[in-house]
């Protein structure tokens, strides 16, 4: 199980790594606030229209709960939407238990024609049993934005964020994160 930890941490690095490189046509760089809980995700495009990115939520909601995860994704951005669909690697190191599992999902932001600044939509990333390792049964994380182009490459955002897991130990299904944020979106 450490070494699927030190997996999902080496892939978040690269993606990071990617990201920051500015070697392809777009990247993100994300970093969000709540009240018991940081994240921070940075993205970059491999080719035209494939993103490969990872991010890590830090949450005491209830007890101490890392989430880690690397994504890739098949994404289409234009100036009425933002849409992307793929595959996540999501590791859970938390007090009720660890492990890891590859799971689909993807995020999809529409911008409103009388306010082309302002886009709104969510993302939802699911891990099913079948795909998990460790303690993991299953987990998943979901969320809705509001975002507000403040220039072309920074977007301030507000949202409502829920990550949750079922462990099959003694601990069950928990919640580890849920509640509101804000956040800042570079992008380059």
């Amino acid at each position: 199980m450490k070494t699927l930890g030190q997996f999902a941490r080496a892939t978040l690095v690269s993606g990071i790594v990617l990201a920051a490189s500015g070697a392809h046509a777009a990247g993100s760089l994300d970093l969000n606030l709540g009240a018991d809980a940081v994240q921070f995700e940075a993205a970059g495009e491999i080719t035209q229209g494939v993103a490969l990115g990872g991010g890590v939520i830090n949450s005491e909601y209830r007890e101490d709960a890392t989430i880690y995860h690397a994504q890739l994704l098949g994404v289409q951005r234009n100036r009425d939407r933002d849409v992307g669909i793929g595959a996540r690697w999501t590791q859970f190191d938390t007090d009720y238990g660890n492990g890891g599992g590859v799971g689909l999902g993807g995020y999809g932001y529409v911008y409103l024609p009388q306010a082309p600044a302002v886009s709104l939509g969510g993302y939802g990333f699911y891990t099913p049993g079948a795909v998990t390792s460790g303690d993991l049964d299953d987990g998943y994380e979901v969320g809705v934005r509001a975002r507000y182009a403040f220039t072309p490459n920074v977007d301030g955002y507000v949202g409502l964020r829920q990550a949750a897991a079922d462990f099959d130990n003694r601990h069950g299904s928990r919640t580890l994160d849920r509640g509101a944020q804000v956040g800042v979106r570079l992008s380059f």
